[in-house]
């Protein structure tokens, strides 16, 4: 597997880098890329702009596991960034992205955009997840999907968290459940819909497309704004076990058995609603609880 998937530029007004399978168990956002590169290369639409396309954790993607040794998604802080160690297969990973990313967003652009995909472990809606940081709540609301706020206020060492410090504007996208279709589809509806945005792409150029992208809109039942008020946290070695049926944006009640953990049961403090509840072995998040705002 190479780190770049695709590259494709028409001038340098624009720059528009799309990140995936920074969890090694989420392989969507690759193929959709894969197949967006393939069609812009096809049909040379003319955009405002240059899209770079990266792969993430290399070593996760070939074991289809979400990481190796450590979580990729978790690792981007300044310290270990400055250190340049490299003790771990994440952390190898994490600098080799990063020379891409200098690479291409220390030349001249008149703006820079990022677009982090992913998928989750529970049945999803597609979703928006943005750091309220600079320009990115803005950005993210041009876009018809809900908006969850706060992830990387509470986590840590997320890839986005660098790229907002670096002074990008762009968001997370959750597209589905992992390896479902409507996950791919929902990722390269949302890469178009960036593509167009961030770099002016008249979906016209490429035939089919605006169709297809009226298709994605039209199957989004609301876009609301959410903001996340409880992170539960697992440690290392944790027996840890949801409910099962729960899936985001689920309405909770006060009470409400949730999940087991390390034998005791953990039962709701909220009437709101969950958020990305943990049904995959590996993770140290057992669940959100998010408010609408």
């Amino acid at each position: 597997m190479k780190r770049i998937i695709g590259t494709y530029s028409d001038n340098k007004e624009a720059l528009l880098l799309v990140t995936a399978g920074i969890h090694g168990n989420e392989p969507s956002g690759i193929i959709a890329m894969e197949k967006v590169f393939s069609r812009l290369k096809y049909y040379q639409p003319l955009i405002k702009g240059t899209i770079v396309g990266i792969r993430g954790n290399i070593g996760g993607l070939k074991n289809a596991k979400r990481f190796l040794e450590e979580d990729l998604n978790r690792i981007w802080t300044k310290e270990n960034i400055l250190s340049e160690k490299t003790d771990t297969t994440e952390k190898e990973e994490m600098m080799d992205i990063l020379d891409v990313i200098r690479f291409f967003s220390e030349k001249e652009y008149t703006k820079n955009y990022f677009l982090d995909c992913h998928t989750t472990s529970a049945e999803t809606q597609p979703f928006i997840s943005v750091q309220d940081v600079g320009e990115n709540d803005n950005w993210a609301h041009l876009f018809p999907l809900p908006v969850v706020r706060g992830f990387s206020d509470m986590v840590n060492g997320c890839i986005d968290h660098y790229l907002s410090r670096r002074g990008m504007t762009g968001f997370v996208s959750e597209a589905g459940q992992h390896n479902s279709l409507s996950a791919l589809k929902n990722q390269e509806c949302l890469i178009w819909l960036v593509i167009e945005k961030a770099c002016g792409l008249n979906f016209d150029q490429i035939p089919k497309l605006s169709k297809y992208i009226e298709t994605f809109r039209n199957s989004i039942k609301e876009q609301s704004t959410f903001e996340i008020i409880h992170r539960y946290t697992l440690a290392e070695g944790d027996r840890f076990v949801m409910e099962p049926g729960f899936f985001n944006f689920q309405k909770i009640e006060k009470g409400e058995k949730l999940a087991t953990h390390n034998d005791k049961e953990v039962r709701s403090r909220w009437d709101s609603y969950i958020f990305m509840p943990l049904y995959q072995s590996q993770g140290e998040d057992g669940f959100y609880i998010i408010d609408r705002v």
